[in-house]
């Protein structure tokens, strides 16, 4: 069938349309008369009509629209990141998860402090431009809140509609921008006997945590970039503190106060909240390493296999102890694993992207994914992890994630047919 094409503008038509809204007061630039003939011309061809001009900020196609999934208590709030609508391993900045404790302050970067204290020789303060003139480093980090998935696996309830942004959107990667803590620390000059520090947060909550100091002068930052642009509120403008690979609520944002100790503070967070409760009755404190993992992000729920077939099982892996060394895909409920493909560059602390081809022959089954890290941590089972942990720990569920692929071709959470 021929293609139907919309009406022609002649080039009179273009200067008379053109000449009689601006001589009619109706408009007042060329742009507004592209608009008006646009207008007038079905877009069925987009050659055939001017495109909008340039604009101070981009913004994505009309039919792109990803979302974050909003859970809000009072003050204390998160949004999930759309994990299974995104390419490559990067965040989008406004994709980036958030979990909040007393909601996103107002802070003007010209009026921010930082004060650095306690077993040090000289006591500072620094402001905003005074950090931003230390030599600055970048690096690709993951970022992960430590109850990812706690809302979802359960001894005594295990649903199976639930998407991969509802069970892992807790997880975000971005390029960090800032300067090394070390940097600051040798500034000050810490003193012999210092051990941890305690870092504080200038928001209603006033988050605290301590951190482990060789922690500190390893690899951590005083971040104040993300993604090529300053760090946004919801991240912790105008300055956070970064911790690659230690769970997302040590990773202290609008950072207003570092003391150094000689010992954990022992904060709100880290003893009545961000705890393991362990099956003998004892609590692991201070777990703030993220452990390997893996999630296969497509297929997954709700998504429904048209038909048989080659399909490219996709998923994200990430360890806080170093580089992911491999992933394993299973496409018959763990009976047997096949070792997927990884896509460069692998980095450390960082999420990787992994690809498997499954010929998929109309029958149900069970797909899962396990990663292994440098330091050769393996992804353990459900069963491993509660073996491990007890049945009441809600935070650190880095265990096996799997989907079951129904005869029809519809894709649900599947680990309840595991337990």
């Amino acid at each position: 069938m021929p293609r139907k094409e919309g009406p022609k503008i002649s080039r009179r038509a273009w200067i008379t349309t053109t000449s009689g809204v601006i001589a009619a007061g109706l408009v007042r630039s060329q742009s507004d008369a592209i608009k008006l003939v646009a207008q007038e011309v079905p877009a069925a061809d987009p050659t055939k009509v001017p495109g909008r001009l340039v604009s101070e900020l981009g913004r994505r196609a009309s039919a792109e629209q990803p979302k974050r999934l909003l859970r809000a208590q009072e003050l204390s709030s998160s949004s999930r990141t759309p994990l299974a609508d995104l390419m490559g391993t990067i965040t989008p900045s406004d994709l980036h998860f958030e979990r909040h404790h007393g909601g996103i302050p107002d802070i003007k970067f010209e009026d921010h402090e930082l004060l650095v204290h306690g077993m040090v020789d000289r006591p500072m303060v620094f402001k905003m431009s005074d950090l931003m003139r230390y030599p600055q480093v970048s690096k690709v980090y993951f970022l992960e809140c430590s109850g990812n998935g706690g809302g979802v696996y359960s001894q005594t309830r295990m649903p199976t509609e639930v998407t991969v942004q509802a069970m892992d959107g807790l997880l975000s990667t971005s390029e960090w921008t800032g300067v090394p803590v070390s940097t600051i620390l040798r500034e000050v000059g810490v003193r012999r006997g210092a051990s941890w520090i305690l870092a504080e947060g200038g928001d209603a909550a006033v988050l605290s945590r301590s951190v482990p100091l060789d922690k500190v002068m390893d690899d951590s930052l005083l971040a104040y970039g993300q993604n090529g642009e300053r760090i946004r509120p919801e991240q912790g403008y105008p300055v956070r503190l970064f911790l690659p690979g230690y769970e997302g609520n040590a990773n202290v944002k609008w950072l207003r106060r570092i003391e150094v100790t000689d010992r954990p503070t022992h904060t709100r967070e880290e003893t009545s909240k961000y705890t393991d409760p362990l099956g003998d009755g004892t609590i692991r404190q201070f777990s703030l390493m993220m452990d390997a993992k893996s999630v296969i992000t497509f297929p997954s729920y709700p998504y429904v296999l048209p038909e048989r077939g080659w399909w490219e099982i996709q998923g994200l892996a990430w360890s806080g102890r170093g580089r992911i060394s491999k992933v394993e895909v299973s496409t018959d409920a763990g009976r047997s694993w096949v070792e997927a493909a990884l896509q460069g560059p692998v980095l450390p602390k960082s999420t990787v992207r992994f690809r498997h081809l499954f010929e998929w022959r109309g029958r149900e089954t069970i797909i899962l994914s396990r990663a292994t890290d440098e330091t050769g941590y393996v992804q353990p089972t459900v069963q491993q992890l509660w073996e491990a942990r007890g049945p009441a720990t809600s935070y650190h569920q880095n265990h096996q994630r799997a989907w079951k692929i129904a005869a029809g071709g519809e894709v649900t959470f599947g680990l309840g047919d595991m337990v």
